[in-house]
């Protein structure tokens, strides 16, 4: 097939991409922010979320926020049958931020691993917010943004998530699904507080980014600001070690782990595809049984 009828691929993120990879076509933006963004009349993320306009490119993040992270928190495999045999599909949650007042998160569902995730960060992109950070524990007094302000409060499906403000160096004294949440915000002292089924991923996932959400709507008075030390987006310093090229993507797993090819758990049958002998049994002589 010519390069004309595979038409532009999009930028590989992985962790390939060697010295002879193929360079990504250039940014054409086709929205009224991208085209702002692209002549630099906005220069930083939080001038183009005051703007109003929609965000619908990531490559204005990219250009924005170019030290941004992103982290796996869920990826779970389901599986049907059809007349033509087993079909597959993945259904993956990223969470993005770049440590310093800048968080999204976005969900994709599709047929391979590798272009699920590059959507699902691509939607997370386009899901940012920016978060409200503060000195809000009555117990500190440091006058540092490293905690949330005042309580947060998010919701998804049955989980309900509570984000209060804790003292300096407690540390994110939340649930395993939300400490990302919050790191990539630039977070680093909260406690945690949730109701629900907290073991669906996805809701906990959501219900952590709802309340960042809620924070960040926000209208702070100007002496409560003052007194609580309240920022609104980036500080100048991230919290996240300084990002590699090439390492790795971090991932949390999900419930299509562990099975081996073609979705069958490992473990269950011979190499034939049958059962060993009953663990209790002992077998008989040959020709005739015990």
């Amino acid at each position: 097939m010519s390069a004309a009828m595979q038409g532009p691929q999009p930028p590989f993120r992985g962790t390939g991409g060697g010295p002879g990879a193929p360079a990504p076509p250039p940014w054409v933006p086709k929205t009224e922010l991208g085209r702002r963004v692209a002549s630099d009349e906005y220069t930083t993320m939080s001038q183009a979320l005051a703007s109003g306009l929609p965000l619908r490119e990531p490559q204005i993040v990219d250009k924005l926020l170019p030290n941004l992270h992103d982290e796996v928190l869920d990826v779970n495999m389901v599986q049907r049958m059809t007349d033509s045999g087993r079909r597959f599909k993945f259904a993956v949650t990223v969470v993005v931020g770049n440590g310093d007042g800048f968080v999204g998160l976005g969900r994709a569902k599709g047929r391979e691993v590798g272009p699920t995730i590059r959507r699902a960060i691509d939607r997370a992109k386009l899901e940012i917010v920016e978060v409200l950070r503060g000195c809000g524990s009555w117990e500190c007094g440091c006058g540092r943004a490293h905690t949330v302000p005042f309580l947060a409060v998010g919701r998804s499906g049955s989980v309900v998530v509570s984000f209060k403000p804790a003292p300096q160096g407690v540390g994110l004294a939340v649930g395993a699904v939300a400490k990302p949440v919050l790191r990539f915000a630039g977070i680093t002292d909260a406690w945690g507080f949730t109701q629900g089924h907290t073991k669906t991923t996805v809701n906990y996932a959501q219900a952590a980014y709802q309340a960042l959400v809620a924070l960040s709507q926000l209208k702070v008075p100007a002496e409560d600001s003052q007194r609580l030390k309240v920022v609104r987006g980036p500080v100048g310093v991230s919290i996240l070690p300084p990002k590699e090229e090439g390492a790795g993507r971090p991932m949390r797993g999900g419930r299509g782990r562990g099975r081996g090819p073609g979705g069958r758990p490992p473990g269950r049958g011979g190499p034939g595809g049958g059962r060993g002998p009953p663990s209790g049994g002992r077998p008989g002589p040959a020709g005739g049984r015990r």
